[in-house]
């Protein structure tokens, strides 16, 4: 049986990633292994909602807004299914009626993750590269200690907004959200 601090070493195909037991653990699978990802603690679990309510708002008749998720992509040219806190996906990418029980199939325009404790800004960044390598548009860094999102671009540095600073994006049309609202949501101003 799998356990929360198991690193599974088998390397594993990505159709014996998704036949696992069903557990309580979310895994994603990096390098042929499957590795635990951690326990949302209070500040996570508030933010995931507070831009679940913000997002789902927005993207109705654009597209969905998925929670932990699992995406299927390429790493290094490998197989790599990565699970965001939150994805948006548009219908453009994934039309409404393919309506199927599985992992995204083709990557998002965004992908958010929010740092938890005893993660780091810098391992959550190459994570973020790796998004944006893989086809991933935008991809959303959220810190609940300095109440900042960081956003990363496939062609430009990151940008760290904060307060009022907007979050509206080319790819997110008519997005009309401040870092600052998302804080308020989660009721950690």
């Amino acid at each position: 049986m799998l356990t929360k601090n198991t690193n599974l070493t088998k390397k594993l195909t990505v159709e014996e990633f998704f036949n696992l037991p069903e557990e309580d653990v979310n895994y994603e699978l990096i390098e042929g292994e499957a590795h635990p990802k951690m326990a949302p603690k209070r500040f996570h679990s508030r933010l995931t909602s507070a831009l679940h309510i913000l997002l789902k708002n927005w993207s109705k008749n654009r597209g969905e807004i998925g929670i932990e998720w699992a995406i299927t992509l390429k790493r290094k040219a490998v197989d790599w299914v990565p699970v965001p806190d939150l994805l948006y996906i548009s219908y453009d990418r994934l039309p409404p009626s393919i309506l199927e029980d599985e992992a995204c199939p083709t990557p998002p325009e965004l992908a958010i993750e929010i740092i938890s404790p005893g993660q780091s800004f810098g391992n959550l960044s190459q994570k973020a590269t790796d998004y944006l390598n893989a086809g991933v548009l935008r991809v959303w860094l959220v810190d609940s200690q300095s109440k900042s999102i960081t956003v990363f671009y496939p062609d430009k540095p990151p940008e760290t907004k904060k307060g009022e600073d907007k979050l509206s994006d080319s790819i997110l049309p008519e997005l009309d959200i401040t870092v600052e609202q998302v804080f308020q949501e989660a009721g950690l101003q």
